[in-house]
This record gives C-alpha cells, structure tokens and sequence, in this order.
C-alpha cells in the first residue's frame, strides 16, 4: 500500500489542535511511501560478534544519466582475503548520498565461476556499461545478493547463508541499474542535475556457518522484445516457465527448499504469481502479490515455512499487466520503460547446474500472435507472405494497423499455448548439457488446488484450523481464478538458437522496436501523451489530496480496531487451502504429507 504523509518544519502552537492553529498545508513537505503494512518481519539487529565481518563493495564514480534516462553499469570486484569458508547473512545498500538515491534502481551481485585474464582485468578497472562488457567470456550467472529500491536491505534466517570462500569464488560481478526516480507527487518540478556516484552494498558475513548454504534460481520470462504486451488492455497475462526437465536434471533427490522470493515487473505490473505444477496437478502458489509496486519489490520471506520443490516440477512465474494508459505495444526488456517478469527464488541447499531458469516466446508464437502465418524470407523491410489478405504488407504496418481490441483474446490464447524455448542456464554462464534444444509448451493440467473459506477457534484441533495457524503469511485474496480455461537476471542471454535464427530475429526485432513508443514519465501516470483521452481511466472516488490523506487515516484506525479486535478474541477466519499431492515416490509422499499438513509451503499473505 502506499501511504501518503505530510510533516513541517514547525511545530503547532500550543497543546491543543484547534482550527488554524497548524501550520500553513501549502507549505508543508508532502511524499508518498509504498509500505508492506501486514507483514511484519523479524530483522534482529546483528549482535557484537568479533567473528562478523564487514565489506563494501563500492561503484566508482559513475556518470549517472540524466531526467528519464536509465544505465546499467557492471564493475567487477577481486575478493583475495575470505580465506576459508564464511556464510553472507545480512547486505544493506549503501548510498553515496541522498540524491543518488533516487538514481539507483536495483544492484544485483553476481559470483563468477573461476579465473581467467579477461576478469583479472576487469576487476582492475572502475566499470564500464554492462553492454560493453562481452558477456560470452563472463561466468557470472549466480547472483549473491538482490536489492532494489525501497528496501533497507535482507538478512538471512538462522539457519542459512550463502557461502563465501576466496579459493571458490574470487571475482564478484555487481551490476547497478541507475534510473531516474521522478514521483508523480514532485513532477514536473523535479529537476534532476549531472551527478557522479559511488553507491554500492555491504555485506555482513561471519566464519560461524549455519546449516544450510543459500542459492538464487532466477525464474520467468527472459527480457527480450518477443515478450509482447499489446496496448489499452487492463488485463495482460505473461507466463515465464521453469520447465520440469530443467529441475529434474539440477535439483538434488529431496528437492530444493525456497525461503524467500523477489518478485519484479516494471511500470504497468499490477500482480505477479509463482506457480508450481507437478505432473499434470497445480500446488497452491508458493507466493502471489496482488498490488505490486514498481518501485517497491524487495526480498519477502515466506515466514511459516520454506516450500519443497522437487525434482521435475515446473515453476511458472505468472505476471498480470495494465496496459490501458499505453497507445503502442511495450517490449520486454532491462529498461523500465520496457517490461519484465523474473522472480528471483532464495532457497537451500545450493546447487549449481541451474541458476537461470527463463523461457522465450518462439519466433513462431510471436508470428502467429500477430494473425501472420509466414514471413517472406530474407526481406527488408520485413514482409509478409500470408495470410493472402495480409500478403505483401510490412511487419511495421502490422504492428501499427493490429486491432488489439478485436484481436486481444486471440492474441492472448496464442502466446499462453504456443511454443517457447526453455533458457536453463548454469553458474558459469552455459546451457546444462541436454537443455540446448528443448522445446517447450505450456502444461496440461488436470486437477487444480481449491480455496475456501472457514472461520475456527484458535486452539481448536480440527484439520481446518491446523492449516489456517500454519499458512505463510504471504496471500489471502481467494484463488477462485486458478485454473480457470484461457481465454482465447540480471544480465541478458542468448537463447541458443542458430545463427540463422539470430539474423531473423535481428532483423525482426528491429522492424518491431521501429514503430513502438516507450513510455514517458506522464504514461507511468495514466497520462500517456500519445494516446486520447479515451485511454485515460477517470478516478473513481478519492482525488484530491485531502480525500487520500483521509482514507488512509481512515484505513489505520480501521487496521488497528482490528487488530486490537483479533487480539481479545479466540475465533479466527481465514484462507483455507486443501491440496492432494501424487504419492508415487517415497519423497514426493513425504513432501506430500509436509505440504497438506502445513498449507504454509504454498499459501502467502498479501501485504499491501
């Protein structure tokens, strides 16, 4: 939820508030904060321990782009004194001061596999854009560490931490993303100035090692322009899929354990979900954001339990988007301006065979999504071959001329049934043997997870109640949807394909990025100067700043009346999920009876 707040300078007059005895509105400091206001996350303060280290890694002096413009900056780090195993539990941002700040979007730490001359030198260097960095030689496709903006920072439960030793891992890879931040309470009067930077984060890291080492596994869509999110709709859905060959040659026999997600989407992101499919049955969703923010999309623990992934399941990362204030199709990509859907997965124990785990819409779907059944070959301007009505016409046409309204739920079941390629990528930067050829559909699911609602006594000893004390607090809007019938890294990779295959895609990408226009501050606010005024949603009820200011205070009294509520009461609702899980195998048995047992492995709690 964002909270909307007001302070000033100088205080009242007197103890009692009467009118116009305050301060003049006008002339106080107003600002809007995006907060999790239902969950509430231990983060104990680190205790004095001389085995805690301390390390910041630090950009140097970066020309940061200025008004909208965005840059990836990549600078490498040499890391020689970790000379024995330690675990990183906690990292925290560090600004280099208040205005860049606003500047910096998210900073992902990768680790690099090996040594190898090309990465001495880098580590040497003060940086460069990541673009000019050539990704093919780089072994860095294991992130450490994920911040973005609006989080203070994340530590580790007790008992995991992600490994650190000198003699395993010595280059450290810390990509920034630095955009603009201009809210929509300070446009236009926000008037950004040529500045440097040397933000970065710290990290906190003991030799006392806990249980379990920590890994990342990267799943969603790969930000590519084949992800296609068509204009003026109020309801895109994009699936990125971690297909079940994939997990099934990393995963270890018992599974992986996720504790903690980081679920990102750009400006036209409204809700993004991690399903989990195993065999043709759909588990609850290991996590479900209703309200995503842009610009708040931190690291949320999933506090009741870690969730079992095993070994062939398939991890669909499910991303919701509200185009309707946008008058030409947005593009996937690494810029805000464009759109992406990747959720970021903290689980135990660590592996490193499969770290990425995105696919990519196949240039056929793309096509075929479009109405088109075939491209003339080796024409440019791109041109179309069929179908007869649209023979000879080009792609740039196409796109710009394609009745989106007429054709959306089409173009909808095409790019959710068609053909993608499954990305699986490991640690060094390489497709897992095996992978390099897949070819992937979306499943066919057969029995789905139901959701309903029951009210029972805290303390009460039927099954209904042990799920409700148990569930993650993570999501508690009703999954009626699920399973309904359709209805119609951090750094960028190659899919793999052949050279031919790259040309045609090059060549195709550049007639679709020709006619498309990226976002403007003013489109992020419903305001898109290239669309009419028809695009533009009026407000329904609240609109001044008072009113707001109103109903959030409106809102907080009603949450703490409830809470105060609950808190003198032992009858408790809730969400109930019941879910019936193959017991074939000894360990899916096993997982089976831990997820139906605890109902907290799969179902979160939304927080805004």
């Amino acid at each position: 939820m964002r909270v909307i707040y007001m302070y000033h300078e100088k205080e009242p007059h007197g103890a009692f508030y009467t009118p116009g005895s305050l301060p003049d509105p006008a002339e106080a400091f107003k600002q809007a904060r995006s907060l999790f206001l239902t969950q509430r996350i231990n983060q104990t303060p680190l205790k004095p321990d001389p085995r805690l280290k301390t390390l910041e890694l630090l950009n140097q002096d970066v020309n940061l782009p200025q008004g909208d413009g965005t840059l990836h900056w990549c600078k490498m780090f040499k890391l020689n004194d970790i000379n024995r195993k330690h675990h990183l539990i906690r990292y925290e941002p560090v600004f280099d001061s208040s205005s860049s700040a606003s500047y910096v979007y998210h900073m992902i730490l990768h680790e690099c596999q090996g040594s190898s001359p090309e990465l001495e030198i880098m580590s040497r260097e003060n940086g460069c854009p990541c673009y000019k960095a050539d990704r093919s030689i780089l072994t860095c496709n294991s992130i450490v560490a994920a911040w973005t903006r609006g989080s203070e920072g994340f530590s580790f439960p007790n008992q995991v931490g992600y490994p650190l030793e000198s003699n395993q891992a010595r280059f450290y890879l810390m990509e920034t993303h630095y955009s603009q931040s201009v809210s929509e309470y300070s446009w236009p009067f926000h008037k950004p100035k040529a500045m440097v930077d040397n933000s970065g984060l710290k990290l906190f890291y003991t030799s006392t090692l806990r249980p379990h080492d920590a890994g990342v596994l990267s799943v969603g869509m790969d930000p590519n322009w084949r992800h296609i999110i068509p204009p003026g709709q109020e309801h895109v859905v994009s699936e990125g899929h971690c297909v079940g060959e994939c997990t099934q040659r990393a995963f270890p026999r018992d599974g992986i354990h996720v504790f903690a997600v980081m679920m990102r989407t750009h400006q036209i992101g409204r809700q993004i979900k991690l399903r989990q499919i195993r065999g043709r049955e759909e588990l609850l969703p290991i996590a479900h954001d209703r309200n995503t923010d842009w610009n708040y999309q931190e690291y949320r623990r999933l506090t009741a339990a870690p969730v079992r992934v095993l070994p062939g399941d398939r991890l669909i990362a499910e991303c919701i988007y509200d185009s309707s204030a946008r008058a030409a199709i947005t593009l996937g990509g690494l810029t805000t301006r464009e759109e992406t859907c990747l959720i970021l997965t903290l689980y135990y124990p660590r592996q490193k065979e499969l770290t990425t785990c995105h696919s990519l819409p196949s240039l056929p779907t793309v096509i075929n999504s479009l109405g088109i059944n075939e491209l003339v070959p080796g024409s440019n301007p791109v041109r179309i071959a069929s179908p007869p009505e649209l023979s000879g016409m080009t792609l740039e046409t196409r796109l710009i001329s394609y009745d989106w309204r007429n054709n959306f739920r089409s173009f909808q079941y095409v790019t959710r049934r068609g053909s993608f390629k499954p990305l699986c990528w490991s640690a060094r930067n390489q497709p897992m043997p095996g992978t390099e050829n897949l070819e992937g559909f979306a499943p066919n699911i057969t029995k789905s997870y139901k959701i309903f609602r029951s009210c029972s006594f805290v303390g009460s000893t039927n099954v209904a109640n042990v799920f409700y004390q148990n569930r993650n607090r993570y999501v508690t809007e009703s999954e009626a949807n699920a399973g309904a019938p359709l209805e119609g890294n951090g750094l960028e990779q190659d899919d793999g394909g052949s050279d031919d295959d790259v040309d045609s895609n090059n060549v195709i990408e550049g007639a679709a990025r020709s006619k498309v226009y990226r976002s403007s501050v003013t489109e992020s606010m419903g305001l898109s100067a290239a669309s009419p005024a028809s695009y533009r949603r009026p407000s329904a009820g609240i609109t001044g700043p008072f009113e707001q200011m109103f109903a959030v205070l409106l809102f907080l009294i009603f949450l703490n009346s409830f809470r105060i509520a609950t808190a003198s009461t032992s009858r408790t609702c809730g969400m109930i999920g019941i879910d019936t899980v193959p017991t074939s195998t000894g360990s899916a048995a096993k997982s089976s009876v831990s997820q139906a047992a605890t109902a907290s492995d799969t179902i979160t709690e939304y927080n805004k």
